[in-house]
């Protein structure tokens, strides 16, 4: 098996595209940890440079990230 299929990506999160920083074939959501395809993502942040596996992660994400810090 080809050790680029085992490998998670490093990505920059544009708005509308994003980069492969480090090759890879998955990142992991930010939110589930579940791995997401690179061909599946579709979902991240510009802001906090993460993805997230689907639209209710991503905004379990910006509620989190909204939230007055104590």
């Amino acid at each position: 098996m080809d050790t680029l299929s085992q490998r998670e990506a490093k990505l920059r999160y544009g708005p509308s595209r994003f980069d492969v920083l480090v090759p890879g074939t998955y990142v992991k959501c930010a939110v589930t940890g579940a791995r997401i395809p690179l061909e599946d993502l579709r979902y991240w942040s510009v802001e906090r440079q993460e993805p997230y596996a689907t639209p209710d992660a991503a905004l379990k994400a910006t509620k989190a990230a909204a939230k007055p810090r104590s």
